[in-house]
């Protein structure tokens, strides 16, 4: 049995394994949904950071959305792709967390996302916090316990 009583992720902060924003693909809020299809078709995720000019966090853009915003009413529209911009079909509420969060807040937010945006106080991406980070700081917690 994982024992995690002495593991306390309010003492870790947020942004002690987060991946720093210059590492991190993301897409612009004017640009055309083709360019973001490709951007998650060639990186292979399911959704990335949207950003204004200044690296101010927006929301983000999925496949799933773009897929969506091409459906017309009897056949797929493909030049939706090139009509629309990602600022219309981005999905805006998005949890994110502040570089003075710890991970215990970081935590709340994996679970329903697969990654968290870590924000500055002017509300610019710094980077983010994956599950998978989450994930193996768990594993390594729980290997040295047993060690």
């Amino acid at each position: 049995m994982l024992d995690l009583s002495n593991f306390d992720l309010s003492t870790i902060p947020v942004t002690e394994n987060m991946i720093d924003a210059e590492k991190v693909a993301h897409v612009q809020l004017q640009n055309p949904l083709e360019h973001a299809l490709l951007v998650l078709t060639k990186t292979g995720y399911n959704a990335v950071p949207v950003l204004d000019l200044d690296g101010k966090f927006c929301g983000t853009i999925s496949k799933s959305a773009i897929v969506e915003a091409m459906f017309g009413l009897e056949q797929i529209e493909v030049d939706q792709l090139y009509d629309k911009k990602v600022e219309d079909v981005m999905e805006e509420d998005i949890p994110t967390v502040r570089i003075d969060d710890s991970l215990e807040k970081a935590l709340h937010v994996l679970i329903d996302h697969s990654f968290a945006c870590v924000l500055d106080h002017q509300d610019k991406m710094v980077g983010i916090y994956t599950r998978r980070e989450m994930l193996k700081q768990l594993r390594n917690e729980y290997y040295q316990q047993r060690s």
